[in-house]
């Protein structure tokens, strides 16, 4: 029969859904929306009152909440703001380097040991290989199929909320307009603190200025362009019970909390939305075995150096300040590494600009690594370890056991049961990373450190917080190892590194830091040992510029001027052989002289003028060669 010939009559009830092929010539009475009309082919849709009226409300909601976005995620809290306190997101974010591919063992690897420039290039490598931008998520592979959920995997303290903030904020500056009609934020840690059962719309609702109806409506208007972002997913608490619960399968269905965020990343509500799920690697197990297909993976690897740099520029808006602080930087390879890190920024960034403020010299006496370090360590102990099932003393003393195996072992990946028998609860650490490489047919799980700069600090601390002996008997190991810098045979490789993080982690305010915040325990008693090393180190035959190096770098870490002054007052010579002396290896040789009155001899075979000028104001205490 031909189209004129045909009749279809369809009488619903209010609420429910029809899927008819009704293609042409509809007739339609009643308060009717067609949501979905199949490609390519057209229908006529009588534009009635009632039309034009929802059109309108709808259209009103999502400026209405497009405001409000604007307006809220426009601003950053940051962790230590006071009330009232903010600043601009423009001012804070840098997007750090997202890759989709995943990494063999060997380049996480690369990625763990290199350091300052070195890992730069690696990172450099990365980027030039694998870099997404975030308005490519959701684009088709090269079969032409879209995903339906992304994985966005990365570190504690690597920018995952702020990328959600981000993206949340150019949604509602239309920068997303012609993918999604509608972006929804979920925060995990926020959910945990919703105790009774609750529908989707009800969840959307807690952080939103859209009612539960309102939501609703737009929902039921919008299918296929919704796109929610959840965050935190390793920090959703679950029961073994929400595994036995059947998932609501509508939007106003209740459920517990978690059972509802479940059914949503499983798409059992909104199966045709998208999803973007944030997590560390600790969670990705579980949040694979719980998410919809097809999806995505990809990973925050952390700021390159140009970002490290823009970020610094951004935060002091000022090129004098900024020069000072990031040359700072650059030229402390460890600390260059740990930039990588968006929140090790902000934490130089911040105490950097402190002591700007209170017209100290940035250059002499900066914060040392180690306070740095332990700033990190406290900021990641505050804000990301919520619900430990044990004490952070417990924590940090079996994350130093971990640390200081590999370390014997000299190596920076652990197998499952070396982690297990170590940590009691990895998944719960913020400080450690999880693996999956393939192996032959299987899977096989590692762990690592974030870096191995944090495998050797949590080393040097893990023996200053044992007990008396058992801290002694450690510390006078290391002292009693060869220390010939250019013998490869001594017993422990990252002796050097390790010391200074003792060194830096004995300093005063170090201590009262540890103990204040986290109730760690560093005594001041090691500082007999310490001195009676150096002593011995001094007497050394031969006295190379890397044994030079090191012990200006190790008072330059203890940063406390009497125990300084007395070890250089009994240093009659400082010897320096080579001309590859970096602009820190300046800056220690300034802090360390400025503590004593003289040095008989300072010898120098190649010093620039920009060497000199560091120098300078210590000159007068130094008869040069």
């Amino acid at each position: 029969r031909s189209h004129d010939d045909l009749n279809v009559s369809i009488a619903a009830q209010s609420k429910s859904h029809i899927t008819a092929p009704v293609l042409t010539n509809n007739n339609i009475t009643g308060n009717v929306q067609i949501i979905h009309n199949a490609t390519g082919i057209t229908g006529h849709h009588p534009n009635t009152q009632t039309e034009r009226t929802q059109t309108s409300v709808r259209r009103s909601l999502l400026l209405t909440y497009k405001e409000q976005i604007r307006n809220e995620y426009q601003y950053v809290t940051e962790y230590n703001s006071l009330p009232g306190e903010h600043v601009l997101l423009s001012d804070r974010y840098i997007q750090p380097l997202i890759i989709q591919n995943h990494r063999d063992q060997k380049e996480r690897e690369e990625e763990i040991t290199s350091r300052g420039e070195t890992f730069q290039q690696v990172l450099d490598s990365r980027s030039a290989q694998e870099s997404i931008s975030l308005n490519t998520l959701f684009n088709p592979d090269s079969s032409g199929v879209s995903p339906g959920a992304v994985i966005l995997q990365g570190n504690s303290g690597n920018g995952k909320s702020f990328t959600v903030q981000k993206m949340m904020l150019d949604w509602a500056s239309d920068l997303y307009r012609t993918k999604f009609d509608i972006v929804f934020h979920l925060k995990c840690k926020e959910i945990n603190h919703i105790s009774s059962s609750t529908s989707l719309v009800e969840l959307l609702s807690y952080n939103c200025c859209l009612t539960s109806d309102q939501i609703s409506t737009i929902l039921q208007q919008s299918l296929e362009k919704v796109l929610f972002l959840v965050d935190g997913f390793d920090e959703l608490k679950s029961t073994e019970d929400i595994y036995h619960m059947s998932p609501p399968t509508d939007l106003n269905q209740k459920a517990p909390p978690e059972v509802t965020l479940r059914a949503l990343l499983r798409g059992h509500i909104l199966r045709e939305s998208c999803l973007l799920v944030t997590t560390r690697s600790t969670a990705i197990d579980t949040l694979k075995s719980v998410l919809k297909e097809p999806h995505n993976f990809i990973e925050i690897i952390g700021f390159s150096e140009k970002a490290v740099e823009e970020y610094f520029k951004r935060f002091f808006q000022d090129d004098r300040l900024f020069s000072k602080a990031y040359e700072y930087v650059r030229a402390n390879e460890t600390l260059l590494t740990a930039c990588s890190i968006p929140v090790i920024c902000w934490i130089i960034c911040t105490v950097i600009q402190e002591r700007f403020s209170d017209d100290a010299d940035v250059l002499s006496g900066l914060e040392t690594t180690s306070s740095i370090y332990v700033d990190f360590l406290c900021t990641l102990l505050d804000h990301h370890c919520q619900g430990l099932g044990q004490s952070i003393p417990t924590l940090v003393k079996s994350l130093g056991k971990l640390a200081e195996k590999g370390i014997l072992a000299q190596q920076v990946l652990f197998d499952e049961k070396t982690v297990y028998e170590t940590v009691s609860d990895p998944a719960g650490s913020p400080f450690l990373c999880k693996f999956l490489f393939k192996k032959r047919i299987h899977q096989e799980t590692m762990f690592s450190f974030m870096h191995l700069s944090f495998q050797e600090f949590f080393t040097a601390l893990y023996y200053l917080l044992l007990d008396e002996y058992e801290s002694k008997k450690k510390l006078t190991q290391i002292f009693s190892m060869k220390t010939d810098f250019h013998d490869d045979s001594y017993a422990m490789p990252r002796f050097p590194a390790i010391l200074h993080f003792i060194f830096g982690l004995l300093n005063e305010d170090v201590r009262r830091t540890l103990w204040r915040r986290h109730g760690l325990l560093v005594k001041s008693n090691k500082h007999d040992h310490l001195k009676k090393w150096i002593f011995e180190f001094l007497k050394l035959p031969e006295s190379y510029s890397e044994r030079t190096l090191f012990i200006l770098h190790s008072l330059y870490e203890l940063h406390e001027a009497d125990f300084v002054k007395e070890v250089m007052e009994a240093w009659p010579c400082i010897m320096f052989y080579n001309n590859s002396l970096r602009r820190r290896d300046f800056w220690a040789l300034l802090y360390c002289a400025q503590c004593c009155q003289c040095i008989q001899k300072l010898y120098i075979f190649y010093l620039t003028s920009e060497q000199l000028a560091i120098i300078r104001p210590v000159l007068h205490k130094f008869r040069l060669t």
